[in-house]
C-alpha cells in the first residue's frame, strides 16, 4: 500500500498538516515535489484550491512519506468534508503517491493557486478551523462536519481577530492553567466546558474551577444616522433570546448587525450587513466601541459603529436575505424620539442604548 501523499494546497502548510494528523512530523518525512500534467487553481470564493488535470502543466507541492493507516484515516476525515478523495498518481521523479482530488464540477476554479498568498491571509484561520474539525474525529461523521463548516470557519476567524485584540486596559496578567477543555455542544453556535486554575491577585493559585462559555464570534453593529434629517434607522425582527427567556416582546428593535465573515474587517461587515438588511449604502463610519457584551460567559465580541448616511422616507420597509430566513423591518425614528426611548428605558437592546447616548454626545459635531 502506498503511504506517501502529495499535497498541492492548504496541507502544504506543515502546521496545518500536523493539526490534521494530530502529531508532529519528522522533517525527513517531508520533501518538495512536482506532479506533472496537473495544475492547482484557487476555488472561487473559497480559501482553498482544487487540482485539475492540465496537459503540459505542473503542480508544485509537498510529499509526505511513511504515513500510517491512522494518518490516512484522519486525513480522509479532514479532506472528506470538502468532497476530496484519494487517487493514485506518479510524481515527476517517478515516485508513486496518492493525492486528494474532488469530482469534476464540484468547485468553480478561478486564478492559479498562490500558496504564499494563502499562507499570509488564511493559514492561521485554517489551523484554528482544523483544530475544531479534528476534534470531531471518531465522534461525528465527515458529512456532519461539512454541514457546519461555515460556522466552524466563522469561529476560527473570530480566534484570529481575538489574537489581534489588545484593548490596553492595564489589567492583571496572571497565569491560567487549563486542565481540561471539551466541546459540550456544537451547531450554529457552540459551548465549551473548561476545568482550570488561575493565578490570584495575591500570587496564590485558585482551586480547580469548572466553567462553561458560549462561543458566539465577532459581530459588527451599525446605527445609520442622517444628520440632515436628524433621524436614525433601526431594524426590527424576531429574536431567539427573548423567546427563550419568556419575554412577551419577541420582536425587538436593534441596530443593523451581523457576524464578521472570514477574511472581513469589522468595517466591511458593517457595510455588507447594511446592504443586506436595509439596502443601505453607508458613507463615513464612526467607531463607537469594541468589546465583549458578556465576558463572563461568552466569547462574543462587538465592533460598534455609527454610520453617517442618507435616510429618505423610501428606505423604510422589509428586507433581509431569503437564504438566511431573514424577515427584517427597517424603521425610521427621529433623534428626539430615539433618545426619549433610551431615557424611558424602552430600548431593550443594550448596544442600541449605548449608541443612543453616544449619538447624543456627538450629534452636534456630526450635524456640523
Amino acid at each position: 500500500m502506498i503511504t506517501s501523499l502529495f499535497f498541492y494546497g492548504t496541507l502544504r502548510h506543515v502546521p496545518l498538516l500536523e493539526v490534521a494528523l494530530g502529531r508532529p512530523l519528522d522533517a525527513r518525512q517531508l520533501t518538495q515535489a512536482v506532479l506533472p500534467e496537473y495544475a492547482s487553481f484557487a476555488v472561487l470564493d473559497e480559501p482553498f484550491p482544487t487540482l485539475i488535470a492540465t496537459k503540459g502543466a505542473q503542480a508544485k507541492g509537498l510529499l509526505a512519506s511513511g504515513l500510517t493507516d491512522e494518518d490516512i484515516a484522519r486525513l480522509d476525515f479532514y479532506e472528506g468534508g470538502f468532497d476530496y478523495d484519494l487517487i493514485y498518481v506518479t510524481l515527476e521523479d517517478g515516485t508513486p503517491a496518492q493525492v486528494y482530488v474532488c469530482a469534476p464540477g464540484t468547485w468553480t476554479p478561478a486564478e492559479p493557486w498562490d500558496f504564499d498568498a494563502w499562507c499570509t491571509q488564511w493559514a492561521e484561520m485554517s489551523c484554528h478551523a482544523a483544530t475544531e474539525v479534528m476534534g470531531y474525529y471518531g465522534q461525528r461523521s465527515r458529512e456532519y462536519v461539512a454541514g457546519i463548516f461555515s460556522q466552524i470557519r466563522g469561529r476560527a476567524w473570530s480566534k484570529v481577530l481575538g489574537g489581534q485584540t489588545i484593548a490596553g486596559q492595564g489589567v492583571f496578567g496572571g497565569k491560567i492553567d487549563i486542565e481540561r477543555k471539551s466541546r459540550a455542544y456544537t451547531g450554529y453556535f457552540a459551548v465549551d466546558e473548561v476545568s482550570l486554575r488561575h493565578e490570584r491577585f495575591d500570587a496564590s493559585t485558585s482551586p480547580l474551577i469548572e466553567r462553561s462559555y458560549f462561543i458566539a464570534g465577532d459581530a459588527a453593529l451599525v446605527l445609520p444616522y442622517d444628520p440632515v434629517r436628524d433621524r436614525v434607522l433601526l431594524v426590527e425582527q424576531m429574536r431567539m433570546g427573548p423567546l427563550g427567556r419568556g419575554d412577551p416582546e419577541i420582536w425587538h428593535l436593534e441596530p443593523i448587525a451581523g457576524r464578521i465573515d472570514p477574511g472581513e474587517t469589522a468595517e466591511h461587515a458593517a457595510r455588507r450587513e447594511a446592504t443586506e438588511e436595509a439596502s443601505l449604502e453607508l458613507s463615513a463610519l464612526e467607531t463607537v466601541a469594541r468589546g465583549y457584551p458578556s465576558p463572563g460567559d461568552s466569547t462574543g465580541y462587538y465592533h460598534i459603529f455609527v454610520a453617517v448616511t442618507d435616510l429618505p422616507d423610501t428606505v423604510a420597509g422589509v428586507g433581509g436575505l431569503a437564504n438566511e430566513d431573514e424577515n427584517i423591518r427597517s424603521r425610521l425614528i427621529s433623534f428626539e424620539d430615539f433618545i426619549e426611548m433610551a431615557e424611558q428605558q424602552a430600548l431593550a437592546n443594550t448596544p442600541l442604548t449605548l449608541l443612543a447616548y453616544w449619538l447624543a454626545y456627538h450629534r452636534s459635531r456630526l450635524r456640523s
